[in-house]
């Protein structure tokens, strides 16, 4: 019980902060301006990352508009979690598997967060006034929508491409389960 309660904590506490430094990653790649007046997500996503990010940047150069030390942070907060239930467990399997766990947890998270993306886009997109929140979210989303847009028309004036990618995504989730089982097991 004491595990399970601990192992939840730090999911959620290392899911937050590894999420949100994915994001800021991901927000810098695609040019969005973490610090405008009229981004309070980007406040929040610097609120939340500098931490970790800001001293890692010392050490951890860009590459290109790759913001190579939030992708680092992220992997570190992974590399923590799964060290940390390793130490736990009383270190049952060899140390490597905590680093597998770490890499195979980071792209779970990746999908996680896209999938949080895609939802709130869409719960957005319903409401009639436009915020800049639906516009961040729109930049955010589009890469991920556009392939599917071309391939799947307007239903009755109804855009599926959310629905198609949150299902996408969901069987990138099963494959990622799979893949990590083969490796690990």
């Amino acid at each position: 019980m004491v595990f399970q309660i601990v192992s939840l904590l730090l999911e959620v506490v290392v899911g937050l902060v590894a999420g949100t430094c994915l994001l800021r990653l991901y927000m810098q790649q695609q040019g969005i301006p973490l610090t405008a007046r009229y981004n309070p997500l980007g406040r929040f996503v610097f609120a939340l990352t500098d931490w970790i990010v800001l001293p890692l940047r010392r050490v951890v150069p860009a590459v290109g508009r790759l913001d190579t030390a939030s992708l680092v942070a992220a992997l570190v907060l992974e590399l923590v979690q799964f060290g940390l239930l390793w130490v736990i467990t009383g270190g049952v399997g060899p140390l490597s598997d905590v680093l597998v766990m770490a890499l195979f947890g980071l792209l779970r998270l990746a999908i996680s967060g896209l999938s949080g993306l895609v939802m709130v886009y869409a719960i957005l997109s319903w409401m009639p006034n436009r915020s800049p929140m639906v516009d961040i979210l729109d930049r955010l989303v589009s890469p991920a929508l556009v392939p599917i847009r071309r391939a799947i028309p307007l239903v009755g004036g109804i855009d599926l491409s959310p629905l198609v990618l949150l299902l996408l995504l969901q069987v990138a989730v099963i494959v990622v389960g799979h893949l990590q089982n083969a490796v690990l097991f």
